[in-house]
């Protein structure tokens, strides 16, 4: 039986669904966030060890201004509110991505978290910000040149943003989009894909165990010398 140590979400349709509802998208991300806690809560009973969540991706400067500082808000709202809380849990955040062009003020609070987070071991939550899969490859390649090391796959591995981290044993998509979206390309090579059709506030735990459940089911193999043979 599988058993996941590494689930990572696209947590897709909050805009779509705020929209659905006759009301705005600013509104759906406020009730995504609240379905992120829930699967928090879902990921622990499961004992998975890490999740990552795909919080704002490179491509989503795009978005209108105003729908940006409101997801920036949101990030630092929860901050506020939730710190004691994770805290208490024993839940370790860790940020990957490039930080570099956040709010100041939403920089420092997104670090503090990491850093007073550091050294708890329930479970790791890896926040996805200002994430782009070929960005991170990039900064890998321009990583190993500056430290004169070879272009080979253990050293890329080595030098990713999710350095020491697992690789996803699955990869769960809500929206009812069929497609990764620069997420975790190097890292998803062998992730089981689960594509929802529900929108993200829509997803709950009972989706989120039933998708573990079905993994657990799941004949993985990876391409060795002996497939199909007999």
């Amino acid at each position: 039986m599988n058993l996941p140590k590494h689930v990572a979400i696209i947590m897709d349709g909050n805009g779509r669904w705020g929209i659905k509802q006759k009301k705005s998208r600013n509104y759906g991300h406020r009730k995504g966030l609240e379905v992120v806690e829930k699967i928090i809560e879902s990921a622990t009973e499961e004992n998975i060890k890490y999740l990552t969540l795909f919080v704002f991706s490179t491509e989503n400067w795009k978005r209108p201004l105003n729908e940006i500082n409101y997801l920036f808000q949101l990030l630092e709202n929860y901050i506020d509110l939730k710190l004691k809380n994770l805290l208490k849990k024993n839940i370790k955040i860790k940020i990957i991505g490039n930080l570099k062009p956040f709010p100041s003020n939403l920089k420092k609070k997104i670090l503090k978290v990491q850093k007073l987070t550091k050294f708890n071991n329930k479970i790791q939550i890896n926040m996805a910000l200002n994430y782009g899969s070929k960005q991170e490859l990039i900064h890998t390649i321009k990583k190993l040149n500056k430290k004169k090391l070879a272009i080979n796959e253990k050293n890329i591995q080595n030098n990713l943003y999710t350095k020491n981290i697992p690789d996803p044993e699955i990869l769960i998509r809500t929206g009812n989009t069929n497609r990764i979206s620069n997420f975790l390309i190097w890292q998803s090579t062998y992730s089981e894909i689960f594509f929802i059709k529900k929108m993200w506030p829509d997803f709950n735990k009972i989706d989120f165990k039933k998708i573990i459940k079905n993994f657990k089911k799941i004949n993985r193999n990876f391409g060795g010398l002996t497939d199909g043979i007999k």
